[in-house]
This record gives C-alpha cells, sequence and structure tokens, in this order.
C-alpha cells in the first residue's frame, strides 16, 4: 500500500504529537487523504497539556481528533509485567512495547466507531513499533490494514531522516517543538520513557547527559535513604506506605518516590531489536523498578525450586512476545494463564530502603503463603531439619556423581 492508495480515503493515524506525527500527518494531507489523528492518553510524564496535541494535528491538517483515556489500561498492563517480571535482555521492563499493544487494542474501537479500516502509524522500518503496530492490528482485527509511511517509496522519496522532516515543518510552518540539535529522541508513557537515537547511537558517550524525564541521576539523589512500603494482594498493589492504592496510583506514586531516589533512571542497554540490528536505548522506569522489584522479594518467598525454574522460563518468553508484538498470541495466552496462578499466591507487605538508586531489603512480612521457616534454615541447633538425614541423601547423589566419573564424562579442570 502508497499514500496513491489512501487518495480520498479517510484513515486513522496514531498521533503522539511529534515531529513524525506532524510531518505525516501534514504530507499525507497534501496527497488528498483525510486523516483523523488519535492520540492515547497513556499518562505520558512528559506532556504538561496533552490536550494541546490536538491544536498541533489540527494545524497540520488533521480532519479531527481524539484522544483515547487509556491510563487505567496501561497501569493494568505494567502491573502484569511485574507479575511476569518480563524485562527483556536484562532491566528493560518492555515499558514502549506494552505501551503499543494498549495503544492499538484502544485505538480499534474508536476506528470502528468511526468506520475506518486503515491504520497508519509513525514508526520506522528500522525499528520494533512497527512490527507491533502491525502483528497487534492483525490480531486483534484482521479485517482492517496498516500503512507505514516509513516503508512508502513515495515517503522515503522526501524524507530520509530527521533533518528533512524539520525542513518540512520549518517550510509549512508547523508547530512541531524538535530541533536540530537535540542530543536524543524520547518515547514516554506511564510506565517509563525511553531514550535512543542522537548522541546516544555512540557507544563513547556514557549516559549521564540525559536530562531524566522521572527522575534524577542516582548521583543527584537525596543523601537521606527513604522506607517505602507496599502490600500485594493476590498479586496486586493495594497500599503504599500504609494508604489505599489503585493500581494507577500505585504506578504513579512509586514513579515519584523511587524517581526522586534515582531508582530505574537511565538504564543503559544495548539490545537486540526483533528487526536484526542492535540499538542502543536508556531507559527511564522507576515506578515499574520499585514495584517489580518489591514484588519479586514476595517471589523469593513463595516459588519452590521447580515452579521458580518455570517461572523463570515464562518471564523470559513473555518478555520475549511483548518486546516482538506477540502479547496476544496463543503462547502468551498460555504463559499468563500461568503467571496468574502464581499472582493468586503473592499476598505480603514488603518494606525497602531507597538510597542513591538502590533498593535495599528491609522486611516482608502477613505473607500467607510463604515456604521460607526460619527455624529449618537456621545453622542453630534449632528447628525440624536434621543435619544427619543429609547422609543418606548425599549418598543417593554420589551414585550417579561416580557414574559420570566412571564413564569417563568428567573434565578435569
Amino acid at each position: 500500500m502508497n499514500v496513491h492508495d489512501l487518495k480520498g480515503k479517510t484513515i486513522a493515524f496514531a498521533a503522539s504529537g511529534g515531529l513524525d506525527s506532524c510531518t505525516i500527518t501534514r504530507w499525507l494531507t497534501d496527497h488528498g487523504v483525510k486523516v483523523v489523528c488519535l492520540t492515547a492518553d497513556l499518562g505520558q510524564p512528559d506532556e504538561e497539556d496533552i490536550t494541546a496535541i490536538g491544536a498541533r494535528m489540527r494545524a497540520c491538517g488533521a480532519v479531527d481528533w481524539a484522544l483515547l483515556p487509556l491510563r487505567e489500561q496501561i497501569a493494568e498492563a505494567g502491573l502484569k509485567i511485574v507479575q511476569a517480571q518480563a524485562t527483556y535482555e536484562g532491566r528493560y521492563w518492555n515499558t514502549t512495547g506494552i505501551a503499543r499493544h494498549v495503544t492499538v487494542a484502544g485505538m480499534l474501537p474508536a476506528m470502528r466507531e468511526r468506520k475506518i479500516s486503515i491504520l497508519s502509524h509513525g514508526a520506522t522500518g528500522r525499528g520494533n513499533d512497527q512490527v507491533r503496530f502491525q502483528l497487534v492490528t492483525n490480531m486483534l482485527a484482521p479485517e482492517m490494514h496498516v500503512y507505514a509511511p516509513w516503508r512508502d517509496p513515495e515517503f522515503l522519496k522526501v524524507f530520509r531522516g530527521r533533518s528533512e522532516m524539520i525542513e518540512f515543518c520549518e517550510k509549512h510552518r508547523l508547530p512541531i517543538r524538535a530541533t536540530r540539535d537535540k542530543p536524543y529522541s524520547t518515547d514516554a508513557n506511564l510506565l517509563g520513557l525511553t531514550h535512543e537515537a542522537g548522541k546516544l547511537e555512540s557507544l563513547e558517550i556514557p549516559a549521564k547527559f540525559i536530562t531524566p524525564g522521572m527522575g534524577c541521576h542516582a548521583h543527584d539523589a537525596p543523601d537521606t535513604p527513604e522506607r517505602f512500603s507496599v502490600r500485594f494482594e493476590g498479586g496486586r498493589p493495594v497500599t503504599i506506605n500504609d494508604k489505599r492504592v489503585s493500581v494507577l496510583e500505585a504506578f504513579e506514586q512509586a514513579n515519584m518516590i523511587g524517581g526522586r531516589h534515582g531508582v530505574g533512571i537511565a538504564v543503559h542497554l544495548v539490545e537486540n531489536r526483533f528487526v536484526g540490528i542492535k540499538s542502543r536505548g536508556v531507559y527511564e522506569g522507576p515506578g515499574i523498578e520499585l514495584l517489580g522489584s518489591c514484588y519479586d522479594l514476595l517471589l523469593q518467598l513463595v516459588l519452590d525450586r521447580r515452579s521458580r525454574q518455570l517461572f523463570d522460563d515464562l518471564s523470559l518468553t513473555l518478555a520475549r512476545q511483548i518486546y516482538q508484538g506477540y502479547n496476544y498470541d496463543l503462547a502468551s495466552q498460555m504463559a499468563w494463564s500461568a503467571v496468574d496462578r502464581v499472582a493468586d499466591l503473592i499476598t505480603g507487605t514488603v518494606t525497602v530502603e531507597l538510597h542513591k538508586g538502590r533498593i535495599s531489603f528491609l522486611s516482608a512480612t502477613e505473607t500467607p503463603h510463604c515456604l521460607y521457616s526460619e527455624s529449618n534454615a537456621s545453622m542453630e541447633a534449632v528447628g525440624e531439619f536434621d543435619h544427619a538425614d543429609s547422609e543418606g541423601f548425599l549418598r543417593v547423589l554420589a551414585v550417579s556423581a561416580r557414574a559420570l566419573a566412571a564413564a569417563k564424562q568428567i573434565r578435569s579442570p
């Protein structure tokens, strides 16, 4: 599909209000396409007035604009990631990846209301977001089509990158905020900020030049530590510092508290994109890092050896599934079912200390499904565990160890 196929048609465009949104909306309008811009309200911390995006998009030629209230949906999706500990290739909490799933799922009903069957987006041809927009639409609404300008030869003839887009917008006096000397680009939602491109593409430049949008760098955090307490019931946060919260409020408060102590700020990761190239991302996610770490402290108390191994495999699977755009397929549904069963058992209050970007365990209380036994774990002469009982256990293990040696399968160090 190219822009000539769209002339005279009405399409929906996923508009963040940034440089790509402004450029593409005006370019499509100039080619006779009627553009309805849909903006997802995902609790973006970098938008002081998200309704101002509507005025910007209409100034760029949009025939209509709508704001989709999806804050509660992104909070619930973030909780699912916490419950699965679904971090990609390190400590990236999939904050942008899951946001695309939530955005598309939220846009489809708005498109059906307007009888629009074509979804467009500003994701580039070398990134992951194009895959997420495409696959989520194909899975949830196979009757709809996806048009990606960054894969249209007609668009690529005019725009090779950021510089040409800024020049185009300046020529047409479009209300953009981007500048040629901005050192990096940012994508934001309630769960976190993703920074990439620009100066971040050089591995010789540390990430400390980034101005955090959700807190501060650890070295700028207060010298005085702060206690943070969260209670989970059935895998859901219900109180923070002894005050009742919704899931959305839990993330908002954890973002504020964790952010001011530099938790989860400027996490550097060179990752493998789904399209087959590596990219450098710098991430912020104070709330999801804080809640996710506290949740993991309860997981450590509840999961036995076999369930822990399976859970860790499911975590890796779901992290890849979300990252690659498959959060709604059968494999993910199967994995989520198992994660939900674990979440049912995650009840307890965790208290930690925050200091200079670090999260330190202080206590875990009221954990009815805890397997940890202080008496059994004790090295003192108390409890139900008799050290002598291990003699038979070790004799059984020794049989296979000696068999491996006799079969000459062991390589000496």
